[in-house]
């Protein structure tokens, strides 16, 4: 019997969750690896080289570190599961007008689905990933998140989503650790290789990072369907044509086509007249944002006004707000302006380093 029980490691082949899983072995865990097979190139129209979590030298490395330290090893196919709701979203939220945020989804209703499936027919308590977070049970009986030592790798921002449920048989060993000394780890067992890994920051089923030709992919009478639209301003003046308002985001300013002699962005998208708003970076900004599909974390809710930071991006520092909850919404009014507000983006709302939640920006 193992000091610490059975638990099922996420393993990508990446040093993040490589490190994850010998770390938990060391500390007397029994420990099983899992590789899951998410996407392949053949379905997602990308470039010919596979790179990244799920290609074949990926799962290869991860069995090889798994037999190397003496825990078994398995591949889970998802791949029916993933693209019939995180592709399927990613696909049908452009095509709404929206900027998608499937990292959010296929954690939510994915991954770690599929990990705690496993894990019940594999008699593992717990399931753990290689995510830079941390979490504990605090005295309300709620599983809360927070966010990981190093402030530069922090990945708390695509776990709103997690279930209390699920977060109560949830590991996150790298939490109190920063990327470097992950890497420093990585070298002392040995791992040069492993330890030198890129990091990936692509969506993982569009490695070349080209969304537009993904789109035509998936879709393919997409641009016969769309079509050339109006560029207008925010009075609604026509300035120009665009080639379809699924291959535009708010906030974009490269890549429009047009030159009007200042910086524009993309204020807002139109889908149902294949309209793309475009306005100077002060039309971009505003004080109040309402969010969806709202998941909490630290509360079971949030029914008076509460001072939060709310980030609206993974990369975004945060900014200073009031949250209350509405309904089913939440309310965000911001204490200054903020740019770049775009529905279908994740926004995420923290007490100091604690995850309070978060849902789908309308």
């Amino acid at each position: 019997m193992s000091k610490h029980g059975r638990i099922l490691v996420a393993m990508s082949g990446g040093v993040d969750s490589s490190v994850a899983a010998v770390m938990l072995h060391e500390q007397g865990y029994e420990v099983i690896g899992l590789t899951m097979k998410t996407w392949d190139y053949a379905s997602s129209g990308g470039s010919s080289k596979e790179t990244g979590c799920c290609s074949l030298d990926s799962i290869n490395d991860a069995r090889a570190l798994a037999v190397g330290y003496g825990f078994p090893h398995y591949i889970l196919d998802i791949r029916n599961e993933f693209g019939d709701f995180v592709i399927d979203n990613f696909v049908d939220e452009y095509l709404a007008g929206r900027t998608p945020n499937p990292c959010v989804l296929c954690n939510t209703h994915i991954k770690w689905e599929a990990l705690l499936k496993r894990a019940d027919k594999l008699d593992c308590e717990f399931i753990a990933t290689g995510h830079y977070a941390n979490i504990r049970l605090q005295d309300n009986g709620r599983y809360v998140i927070s966010k990981g030592k190093d402030e530069n790798k922090d990945q708390s921002y695509v776990l709103w989503g997690v279930s209390q449920k699920n977060l109560a048989r949830t590991k996150f060993p790298l939490g109190s650790f920063s990327k470097p000394e992950i890497r420093q780890m990585a070298v002392e067992m040995g791992q040069l290789e492993l330890a030198g890994k890129s990091e990936s920051y692509e969506i993982c089923f569009v490695p070349d990072n080209d969304y537009r030709s993904f789109l035509r992919h998936k879709v393919e009478d997409l641009d016969e369907r769309v079509g050339p639209g109006n560029f207008v301003l925010t009075d609604g003046t026509v300035i120009g044509k665009h080639q379809g308002y699924p291959f535009y985001t708010i906030g974009q300013r490269k890549g429009l086509g047009i030159a009007l002699g200042k910086p524009m962005f993309v204020t807002q998208i139109q889908a149902d007249t294949n309209t793309v708003v475009l306005g100077t970076a002060e039309e971009l900004e505003r004080k109040e944002a309402w969010v969806r599909n709202l998941n909490l974390i630290k509360y079971d809710s949030i029914t008076e006004p509460l001072e939060a930071i709310t980030k609206i991006r993974y990369k975004d520092v945060g900014a200073q707000s009031k949250i209350v909850q509405i309904g089913d919404h939440m309310k965000v009014s911001f204490d200054h302006m903020v740019s770049g507000i775009a529905p279908g983006q994740s926004a995420v709302f923290y007490e100091g380093s604690d995850l309070l939640g978060g849902g789908f920006l309308l």
